[in-house]
């Protein structure tokens, strides 16, 4: 197991994370439960490398190569979000992600929403539909 500090996660670790207030780093916090669950659900038996994101999840987070290149992308997209206060993606006029990640993202939320919602998350069925 290693630990990955890409470029763009570097920059967001290090120059970005004091912008962020409590519900933005909550909405990140959830993003970041759903690519794990994912990640450990379908890329079961891929190697797993450490991702350091401290200021937003106290959790370990283990992710395959692929997953953690979805979340750099995540992360690099929210950090220059030029919309303030930053609404959520579906309710957003503005799509950033392009049309791949788009659906990627979608079936990693629709995949770990359920999974969450099935295991006992409802705080997590309150965030998906309001």
């Amino acid at each position: 197991m290693t630990c990955v500090m890409s470029p763009i996660l570097r920059f967001i670790h290090n120059a970005s994370m004091g912008q962020f207030n409590i519900p933005e780093k909550r909405d990140l916090r959830i993003l970041i439960d759903f690519i794990r669950v994912y990640c450990r659900a379908k890329h079961e038996f891929q190697a797993r490398e450490k991702v350091e994101l401290k200021e937003i999840s106290n959790k370990e987070i283990l992710l395959c190569r692929k997953c953690v290149g979805v979340l750099e992308h995540a992360l690099e997209k929210r950090c220059n979000c030029p919309l303030n206060p930053k609404p959520s993606c579906k309710k957003c006029r503005i799509h950033c992600y392009g049309k791949d990640h788009r659906a990627r993202i979608r079936e990693i939320m629709a995949f770990s929403g359920r999974r969450m919602i099935l295991r006992g998350r409802l705080d997590y069925l309150w965030n998906y539909l309001f």
